[in-house]
């Protein structure tokens, strides 16, 4: 239907360019298939192909830029699938209700710290010819932790990844926002395979989606690329209180 393209095509473009600077951007697009009243699984497999599309583009950006590492980004996508196999096999052992619970005392704080700290998010220039041991260490934990809490739970990956990047691992923001997106498209482009193979991606409305996605994502980075963490902040903030909302409606539910 023509209004499904309606509802979905300027959403995406809009998770798009948001995702390409904070992440978090399937928390707009994914409820934006939803509204237009298809099953859960035909969602979720759908915008798991406009995201890969939008994604692929900003990677692409952000290596020509030099934001990615060639040791670093193979290693954090090694430890990323291999906790994204752990979580998956968690969620078939749990609910998410958990998690939701944490997440109530996380996103606040997390949100809260962002306002408080000037310094948060705040190198925009890659500083060093080699990162330390201890960088690519704590990259690799983190990686391998928010891969397992994408494999069970999902939402909001990519902001976290690089929230803890640059907080925990010290990395440079653009640094910290290309290894960011080389994990969050490797496991999209793992999730798109599987809803494929199972006949759950709408291809007609997914590539067209895609398109916006891409234009979204292109734009977004280059926003980034120009404004760094002037721009990265705020949204992420405005990503986590969004992030916050979602998950408060969704516990009372």
């Amino acid at each position: 239907m023509l209004t499904n393209f309606l509802i979905v095509c300027p959403l995406v473009f809009l998770a798009g360019f948001v995702d390409a600077i904070a992440g978090g951007g399937g928390l707009i697009s994914l409820p934006a298939y939803m509204m237009t009243g298809l099953p859960a699984h035909f969602a979720i497999g759908t915008n798991k192909l406009s995201s890969a599309m939008g994604t692929l583009i900003t990677t692409v950006e952000f290596a020509r830029s030099g934001y990615l590492r060639l040791r670093l980004a193979s290693i954090s996508i090694v430890a990323a699938l291999m906790g994204s196999f752990l979580g998956a096999k968690i969620a078939l052992q749990l609910t998410d209700f958990y998690f939701r619970i944490l997440l109530l005392i996380i996103l606040p704080a997390t949100a809260l710290y962002l306002m408080l700290n000037r310094h948060a998010l705040h190198s925009t220039t890659l500083r060093v010819n080699k990162l330390s041991k201890s960088q690519i260490s704590w990259s690799v934990v983190i990686a391998f932790c928010l891969g397992i809490y994408d494999g069970f739970y999902g939402p909001g990956a990519g902001t976290f990844l690089l929230l803890l990047l640059t907080g925990l691992a010290h990395l440079p923001i653009n640094l910290a926002a290309g290894t960011t997106k080389i994990i969050n498209l490797t496991t999209n482009i793992t999730a798109l395979v599987v809803f494929f193979t199972n006949g759950k991606v709408l291809l007609l409305l997914g590539l067209v989606a895609g398109i916006f996605s891409i234009i979204g994502n292109h734009l977004g980075a280059l926003y980034f690329k120009k404004y760094g963490s002037r721009i990265a902040k705020p949204i992420t903030i405005v990503v986590l209180l969004i992030f916050l909302t979602k998950t408060i409606i969704d516990f009372l539910a």
